[in-house]
């Protein structure tokens, strides 16, 4: 028997296995229309057939002005249900849970599709809302991207909403669990950071007031949801840069959010400031995941540069997290929990159509 592959519950979901399929934003919509379409169907079923335990969709947008390009999935009507709950009931048929990741991308939106620019889309014409581009103030992330608007605090609570409407979409379309996006520099992780929130009102200055519009996001989701519906929330655990956010403030975060109805914090890390880096490396973000869940009793999620099936194995068997979150290792092969599996000497969760052949 392995680690990696017992079981896990959050909430009153059972996951087969602790590997969790990382979102990842494959920008492949119709432009301007968030609709799950073949592609996504295709791309996550296929991992979810190879063995994965949770298949955590990429960032969709609560509201148009929140996605990141214009070809990114949305929740922000309700005719965007149907084609997700497609997606979702293919999932669940492989033997894999369905996550949806609800995300704002804030001052980073309205943004070319990563191998077409680096930069923002200049005009409405091409798809782009450069003039309703908002965050916490009207500093932009980057030169060549759109200067947002600083949302007033009367605001808000309409941003609060989107979540919550959208975190029902998704319930309506059969999802197991959402996960609320406040890392990588998107809206809620630059409330977050000190390097972003410069605002004197409530939602600004201390620890406090910058965790407020998280803090109330994840308390009018949890309202959306069934009780027993499981929330993971992303954080960046660290900016990688003095004075910014870090592992001390992630940590205090995290218990809060447990106390709130967090099941489980997927740890991530930077995003908020340009050219903000630290060197990549095997666990390189593995110590984030470990501290919050030894020091504030929520389980964690460990991810980045996790390849490696025995990697995985000893993350979980050392109680450094609850689950390993793969990114690009599943998209070099849709398989590798199989793989793994037959690695680590664990019975490989073939798909039944498979099995009988393999087995």
């Amino acid at each position: 028997m392995t680690s990696l592959f017992d079981p896990l519950t959050l909430g009153a979901l059972a996951l087969r296995n602790r590997v969790a399929m990382s979102p990842m934003c494959t920008y492949a919509c119709e432009e301007r229309d968030g609709r799950a379409n073949d592609w996504h169907l295709q791309h996550l079923a296929s991992r979810a057939s190879g063995g994965v335990g949770l298949v955590l969709c990429e960032a969709t947008a609560v509201e148009p002005r929140g996605r990141i390009s214009p070809q990114d999935l949305g929740l922000w009507e309700d005719g965007q249900v149907d084609a997700l709950r497609r997606v979702v009931s293919s999932v669940r048929t492989q033997g894999a849970a369905f996550g949806v990741q609800l995300a704002h991308a804030g001052r980073k939106a309205s943004t070319h599709r990563p191998w077409e620019a680096r930069s923002g889309v200049a005009a409405a014409e091409h798809g782009g809302w450069p003039d309703e581009v908002v965050g916490p103030t009207d500093e932009r992330f980057s030169e060549g991207s759109a200067i947002p608007r600083a949302l007033e605090e009367r605001e808000l609570a309409a941003v609060v909403q989107a979540f919550a409407s959208a975190a029902a979409r998704a319930d309506a379309a059969g999802v197991d669990t959402v996960e609320i996006h406040a890392a990588h520099g998107y809206l809620l992780h630059t409330f977050l950071s000190p390097l972003t929130n410069s605002r004197d009102d409530g939602y600004g200055g201390d620890e406090r007031g910058r965790s407020r519009l998280l803090l109330e996001v994840v308390k009018a989701v949890r309202a959306s949801l069934p009780a027993t519906k499981p929330i993971i929330v992303r954080l960046s655990a660290s900016d990688w840069v003095q004075g910014g956010w870090d592992a001390d403030a992630t940590v205090r975060l995290a218990g809060e959010l447990g106390e709130r109805g967090v099941d489980l914090i997927d740890c991530s890390s930077g995003g908020a400031a340009q050219g903000a880096r630290t060197k990549a490396y095997p666990n390189y973000q593995v110590g984030f995941a470990e501290r919050v869940r030894r020091e504030a009793g929520v389980a964690s999620g460990a991810v980045g540069q996790i390849a490696d099936p025995r990697q995985a194995e000893a993350i979980v068997a050392e109680g450094r997290a609850d689950v390993v979150l793969l990114g690009r290792a599943l998209l070099r092969d849709p398989y590798w929990a199989l793989h793994a599996a037959l690695t680590l000497g664990a019975a490989p969760p073939w798909p039944k159509h498979y099995g009988w052949a393999v087995g």
